[in-house]
């Protein structure tokens, strides 16, 4: 990951040390340090200052580039507001991972999930060569001049960011081919004064949460072209809205997002085998959300289950929430809790919640718990 953002020429650096992305971070460090990129490494106090300094560098006109994970995203979350309101197409890698109290260090979804309004584009990678890639797309769709908003790759803490997995890295030339330099329509110019987020009273506020919306709606199309034209150039089809896996004739499909993917397309091969109609949606972007693709490849599938690595406390899962909502009431839906604080989801797990979801209709069913952990009044 840290290749792939070396390769899109970053021309300033921030972050605090936070684990499972530190070592991201610690390698551009490294490759500023021996030349290798022509940037400003700068180590700051606090997520909150790291969102601050990639802000103002990319308000004056500079690619910038920032990551951290779970309670460092919750602190720079003030400022992560402010990016995507000043329309700073910054990039942010976001290492997954599960938010205190009890204090956890493992994955879960719940700190990118958290900030799925903020007006960020949200990208969750399955695997290290979809990080890759959509890091390199990610700053050509958040930097297109209608666009000019910030891009969180996601990706699963420690089972993709200290996993070990071949990638095919492109050359330094075919980026630069691909990912032209930053050239953006307004910047902090002393010779052509301008000034980002100044007060907006209610005479215009509205307005400003109506053109991030509308812009986001246009990021939709945008990740189909770039997604084409990145195939195109590097033959891999990881910039895209949706994955749909096995979905044709599938009488069951789980809905998921990020590397459990991976597992889930295992235990589809292998139901597939014994003649088991089961199948896979991934959604890869969740802001903006995919509404009509989602629809379209859901339409005639009788059971849907949706996995969430995440628990909006007191509702259901985030992401089973908003399946839910665009396919409509009369549609079986169940939602599976999941891998919260690191937990396996193995291949067993997986294919419960496929019979699971033909058998009863559940919108927030806990998987794998342990009873024996559980207070005796809650315990079932």
């Amino acid at each position: 990951m840290a290749e792939a953002a070396k390769l899109c020429r970053p021309g300033v650096v921030a972050a605090y040390p936070i684990t499972p992305q530190t070592h991201i971070v610690e390698h551009l460090a490294e490759f500023v340090a021996n030349g290798r990129l022509k940037a400003e490494s700068l180590t700051v106090e606090s997520e909150h200052s790291a969102c601050s300094v990639v802000l103002g560098s990319q308000a004056a006109g500079v690619r910038s580039f920032t990551c951290t994970s779970s309670q460092g995203l919750l602190l720079m979350s003030e400022v992560v507001f402010c990016v995507s309101g000043m329309r700073l197409p910054v990039m942010m890698i976001c290492a997954n991972r599960a938010i205190s109290a009890p204090i956890n260090i493992w994955n879960d979804q719940q700190d990118s999930i958290a900030l799925r309004d903020s007006g960020w584009i949200q990208l969750y990678a399955e695997n290290n060569q979809e990080a890759v890639d959509m890091v390199i797309a990610g700053y050509k769709i958040g930097e297109n001049p209608r666009i000019m908003l910030p891009v969180m790759v996601c990706v699963d803490g420690f089972i993709l960011t200290h996993g070990m997995e071949t990638v095919d890295m492109p050359s330094q030339e075919e980026v630069d081919a691909f990912l032209p330099a930053y050239n953006p329509p307004f910047k902090l110019d002393v010779d052509d004064p301008m000034s980002f987020g100044l007060l907006g009273d209610p005479s215009v506020y509205t307005e400003t949460r109506y053109a991030l919306h509308k812009t986001l709606e246009e990021v939709l199309p945008l990740i189909d072209s770039v997604g084409k034209e990145y195939k195109e150039k590097f033959g891999r089809d990881s910039i895209r809205k949706i994955e749909e896996y096995k979905t044709e004739d599938a009488e069951t499909v789980l809905v998921a997002m990020g590397s459990v993917c991976g597992t889930i397309k295992d235990v589809v091969d292998a139901e597939r085998e014994k003649g088991n109609k089961v199948g896979l949606l991934k959604i890869v972007s969740y802001r903006p959300f995919p509404e009509a693709e989602i629809v379209k490849a859901l339409a005639k599938v009788p059971y849907v289950g949706v996995v969430d690595k995440d628990i909006s406390l007191g509702a259901a899962g985030a992401l089973y929430s908003e399946i839910k909502s665009v396919l409509g009431a009369d549609k079986k839906i169940s939602g599976f809790i999941s891998g919260l604080g690191g937990r396996d989801i193995k291949l067993s797990t997986v294919r419960s919640m496929f019979t699971d979801t033909k058998k009863e209709v559940n919108p927030c069913k806990f998987v794998d718990l342990n009873k024996e952990l559980l207070w005796d009044e809650f315990k079932v």
